[in-house]
This record gives structure tokens, C-alpha cells and sequence, in this order.
């Protein structure tokens, strides 16, 4: 990722600001003076000027309430804001110090497009006219032309972002799948996505039923003493009705996923998981004819949002965890009963901050939901190490061969031998982030960072069998399936 410092901070600042202003109920009135209460001026931080950067802090907290950054919302979860954008490089390639002037021009006499032209010390590249073909850097005997990759572009495993004629990034939604790679990819912090800070607090503020749940890869991001339970009482501290670990869901999922791949298995049938809501995009969007082969288990943060509504009918579930896709899965698939909000390790710890609520250490890690195959389910291969146990523990003889696709690259790979007739294995395991969800886009720490953290949490579900877990869960007043 190449998000640094400077570009998180302000970030977070903006979604603190508003989630302090909600809290105090002075967001319609007083939103419009955010920009000069966080850029004060006189003199510029970032940009070229305060101007600038106060427009960048007006269109970021657009963003922070749920809306597009500028006037036109084409409906996308993530969005361009323009202001920052505008200081990347207009265009891909440029002319560097190393050219010679030589008296040859290949450079020159390689392009069709009449963008390339003879300068007084170097030859010049025509961003208006350029179409990105590269034949002038191929042509140059001195390799004097240079590709800049704009790290959006290139983050995007689905080629859904392209460039207007201003040279700002262009998210196509019809192409995107919310996976939110970009966002962290850019240095400028010009692309964003919606949060839903805002109607999480209205919902707290009120009288509702406001439940909180952590994803499985929330284990270790902040330590080795900072349990569930440091979690739970966090979150009860800032309102909350109560909180229950994913992870507990991963069980729900295995089980529900396992019933299904014995069933397939035969009938000679392939299928992918369902709990990676852009793997699920990946699939709709560029694979649709593999659409059926989709697993109908709900995901993880779908059968615990159920499992609570069915509890309380009136209950209002909110998702925390470092997935962007999330987002999309709770707003945009349609799937009954799941989760109503989905929030960020960031938006989340806004709205901590502007409440004074900090997650506080735990000695006892005594609060334990799932077993550990549920809380591994954040882990690449840990779906498919799920449901593997649960077919053994339930007695189902099967030996299915699974792919496990880490990352978007294999994801796509795996999915288009599949298409064509050539995937040999029976399932797919699909995960965008590299890593599984512990590298997702939101993370607080690199996933190679906590690795020995979340073994230290685990240990005290270690014993704990993920068919036994689930004896202490009635599951009979809801579907673990997509309606």
C-alpha cells in the first residue's frame, strides 16, 4: 500500500470531525465550516494551496456522510475526488532528463497520434493528443521515455479505472467490484469510499436496537490484549445493544457450505464460495455464466446478522472489519436480513474517538464465539479448512479437490479455466486480498505484522469443534441461504 501518514491522517480527521458533529447533532448546520476549521491556512500543508486542500476536506466529508464527492452520484460505493486527483501526472509517459535531443527523433517519428514533438533541449509529449501506446518509449535508443503507472490503475484487478479527457481517474462502475484496492494504492488519497458513520450514530443516538460485529480478521490488528471481549465492552461503552464475533458465522457458513459441496460433489457439480462479496462482484460482473455455480450459503456477517434478528426482530446490525467490499455485499447485493451498516476499522475508531471510547487491554480473552476454524475463516484457505472439518465431523465421506485462490490473479485464473471447461478441481476458494480478509484494504496493521498476535488470541479456541460450537446456537427461526 502506498497510503502514507499525511494522506491517513486527514482522513481520519475528516470522519472524526463528522462523527463528532452527529454525536452533537450539529451536522446540518455546521458541516460547511469543516473545511476552514481543519485547514485554518494561511500557508498550505499539502497542496498548492489552502483553496485546494479545503476543497479536497469538503468533498472527504461528503464522503464521510454517505454521499458522492461531488454533485454527480453515479450510484458507486467508491468514488474519485477530483480535487485531490488533479495533481497526479496527466499523462503516461514523459520525456526524461536522459533524452539527448538526438538529431534521429525516433521517438518522434514513432508516433501516429501526432503527440510527440522535437523540443529546444528534449523532445515533448502532447498529454491532449497521447493515446498511451508506448511506441515512442520502444522507439527511443536511449529509453529516454518514461511509463508512469498511476497506482490506481494498475491496483485494479479488473481494469475498471481509466482516465477522462482532464486527466482524472474514472472509476467504470458497470466494471467494478468494489474490492477497494485503489483506494489505498493512491498517494494523493483521492479516491474513497462511502461510510455510513453517520446513520450508525443517528441509530445510536435513538432508542433502537443497535448491534455490533467484528469480522474474524479483527483478532491481532490491534495486539495481543486486544480481545473480543475488549471489543465488546468498547462497544457497549459507545451504545451499543450488544456484540457478537463473525466468527461465529464462519461456523454457520462452513456448515451450510458443506451441506452444499457434499450435495455437488455428487452430482458431479462445481461450485466458488460466496463469503468474499468481490469475488462474488469478480464473478457477476466478468464471469457471469458462472453465476449459478456461486455458493447459496450466506457469508459469515450475513448469518450472524440474521441469527440476531431472529433474536430480535428489531435489531439494527452493524458490520466492523478492514473490508471495503463489505459495504457492497450489505447495500448493493439484496441479500434479507443482513447486515443494515457496514463499517471500517477507521470509521469505527471515529466514531470511538469522538465519543472518548478506547479499546481497553484484556488478560482473560475469555469471550469466545466461534470455534478456531470459524476464526480462521479470514485466512486464505480457512473456508475451505472449515468446511473440510465440518464435512468430517458430520460424517460426510467426501474427498473434494479445492483450488485456493489467493488474490485477485488467481481468483481470475481459476475462474477462466472454469469458464472455458478446463478447471480440474471441484471447488473454488476465492479471496481478492491477498492473504484472505486480514489483507483487506482496510486493514489497521500488515497482515504479516499480527500473524503471531492472532495465534496467541486463538489458542483458547484451539479445542473448540466447529459442529459442537454451533449445539449452543438455535438456528431454526433463520435460513443460512440467499432468498
Amino acid at each position: 500500500m502506498y497510503a502514507d501518514e499525511g494522506v491517513i491522517k486527514i482522513k481520519h480527521d475528516v470522519l472524526t470531525a463528522v462523527a463528532e458533529l452527529a454525536f452533537a447533532g450539529k451536522l446540518e448546520e455546521e458541516i460547511q465550516y469543516l473545511p476552514e476549521r481543519l485547514i485554518p491556512g494561511p500557508q498550505a500543508k499539502f497542496r498548492c494551496c489552502i483553496y485546494k486542500e479545503r476543497e479536497i476536506i469538503r468533498e472527504r466529508a461528503r464522503l464521510a456522510m454517505g454521499m458522492a464527492p461531488g454533485e454527480h452520484d453515479d450510484g458507486n460505493l467508491i468514488h474519485v475526488i477530483h480535487a485531490a486527483c488533479e495533481d497526479c501526472p496527466i499523462s503516461s509517459y514523459v520525456v526524461t532528463d536522459n533524452c539527448q535531443n538526438c538529431l534521429g527523433k525516433a521517438c518522434v517519428n514513432a508516433c501516429k497520434f501526432d503527440a510527440c514533438h522535437p523540443g529546444e533541449h528534449r523532445s515533448h509529449i502532447d498529454p491532449a493528443k497521447c493515446k498511451e501506446c508506448g511506441k515512442c518509449a520502444q522507439a527511443c535508443p536511449y529509453h529516454a521515455i518514461a511509463a508512469l503507472k498511476r497506482p490506481c490503475k494498475f491496483s485494479c484487478p479488473v481494469d475498471a479505472i481509466s482516465y477522462d479527457e482532464f486527466g482524472i481517474s474514472v472509476i467504470d462502475e458497470e466494471k467494478c467490484i468494489r474490492c477497494g484496492k485503489c483506494i489505498h494504492s493512491c498517494p494523493f488519497g483521492a479516491i474513497g469510499s462511502k461510510a455510513y458513520i453517520v446513520p450508525v450514530i443517528e441509530a445510536l443516538k435513538s432508542d433502537k436496537h443497535v448491534y455490533a460485529m467484528t469480522a474474524p480478521a479483527t483478532e491481532g490488528q490491534f495486539g495481543p490484549k486486544i480481545t473480543q471481549k475488549s471489543w465488546k465492552v468498547a462497544m457497549k461503552k459507545l451504545g451499543f445493544e450488544d456484540f457478537i464475533e463473525v466468527g461465529l458465522g464462519g461456523d454457520l457458513t462452513a456448515k451450510a457450505e458443506a451441506d452444499e459441496w457434499a450435495e455437488a460433489y455428487e452430482k458431479g457439480e462445481k461450485k466458488t464460495t460466496s463469503c468474499c462479496p468481490a469475488f462474488v462482484n469478480m464473478i457477476r460482473k466478468h464471469y457471469p455464466e458462472l453465476a449459478d455455480m456461486i455458493s447459496t450459503a450466506v457469508s459469515p456477517m450475513a448469518a450472524v446478522s440474521r441469527l440476531i434478528k431472529a433474536r430480535d426482530p428489531e435489531a439494527i446490525t452493524v458490520f466492523i472489519g478492514p473490508c471495503i467490499s463489505k459495504k457492497s455485499e450489505a447495500m448493493e447485493q439484496g441479500i434479507e436480513n443482513n447486515a443494515d451498516y457496514v463499517l471500517t476499522f477507521s470509521e469505527i475508531r471515529a466514531i470511538m474517538r469522538a465519543k472518548g471510547v478506547e479499546l481497553e487491554e484484556d488478560e482473560s480473552n475469555d469471550y469466545q464465539e466461534s470455534s478456531i476454524f470459524g476464526k480462521r475463516f479470514s485466512q486464505t484457505g480457512g473456508v475451505t479448512a472449515a468446511v473440510i472439518e465440518s464435512l468430517k465431523e458430520s460424517e460426510k465421506h467426501i474427498e473434494p479437490k479445492v483450488c485456493v485462490a489467493n488474490g485477485a490473479a488467481e481468483c481470475k485464473k481459476a475462474l477462466l479455466l472454469m469458464k472455458v471447461g478446463r478447471f480440474n478441481d471441484d471447488f473454488i476458494e476465492g479471496m481478492i486480498c491477498e492473504g484472505g480478509c486480514v489483507g483487506g484494504p482496510s486493514a489497521f496493521r500488515d497482515k504479516s505484522a499480527f500473524a503471531k498476535d492472532r495465534e496467541t488470541l486463538f489458542a483458547a479456541a484451539d479445542d473448540r469443534l466447529l459442529q459442537e460450537n454451533l449445539k449452543n446456537y438455535d438456528t431454526a427461526g433463520f435460513s443460512m441461504h440467499r432468498d
